[in-house]
């Protein structure tokens, strides 16, 4: 049984790695322009009241995307389920504060789960390609589940954060490499809340 776990976790996190890696960018000058990216959700702040050095990284790599005219909009995605926890509320702060206008920002509040942001992306926010705003170790999970969903994606990927800092989330992503393969290609498992499509109307320039 163990050794049957075993496969099904190195074959899932095998797949994953290797399918999207031509997808995965870092040097924003090899980033295709698109009018949207989605920039994936995390906390502001770590547990201890600080600030999340993921979630600092990802604002930075977004807004510099903006910045460049990379893209022309940007959705964050995230979880928003408790009252006291937003994180596309605090996405949409942070990226206001480097410079990105509001006008420029859609927030989708559903995003409860890497699955829930790129599936909504297609299916709610009617986008057919995109830029992908995250860490490299989750931008290829990202990319699986945009292809599974008929997304035209590109991972730009946020500059890694420090060892300490990352090391229980990379392990944590092993397991969730498998979860989603499971998700897709298994049960297909849909997002816990879908909802009509609410197209994004990009601002004239």
């Amino acid at each position: 049984m163990f050794g049957l776990l075993a496969l099904v976790v190195g074959l899932a996190n095998y797949r994953i790695l290797h399918a999207n890696r031509a997808r995965l960018l870092s040097d924003p000058g090899l980033v295709p322009s698109c009018d949207v990216a989605l920039v994936l959700g995390t906390s502001a702040f770590l547990k201890g009241g600080g600030p999340n050095p993921h979630f600092e990284s990802r604002m930075n790599a977004a807004a510099e995307l903006y910045r460049s005219g990379k893209v022309r909009h940007l959705l964050v995605s995230g979880d928003n389920r408790y009252q006291s926890y937003n994180e596309p509320r605090q996405m949409r702060a942070a990226l206001i504060k480097r410079g990105v206008p509001a006008a420029a920002i859609t927030a989708d509040y559903a995003g409860f789960r890497t699955l829930d942001s790129v599936v909504r992306a297609r299916q709610v926010f009617g986008l057919e390609r995109c830029i992908i705003v995250t860490q490299r170790y989750h931008n290829t999970r990202a990319l699986e589940i945009a292809r599974a969903s008929h997304l035209e994606a590109w991972g730009y990927c946020a500059p890694d954060v420090g060892f300490v800092n990352s090391f229980t989330t990379e392990c944590r992503e092993v397991l969730a490499r498998t979860v989603t393969v499971l998700d897709l290609y298994v049960w297909n498992r849909q997002p816990y809340f879908l909802g009509k499509p609410e197209p994004i109307r990009l601002a004239q320039h």
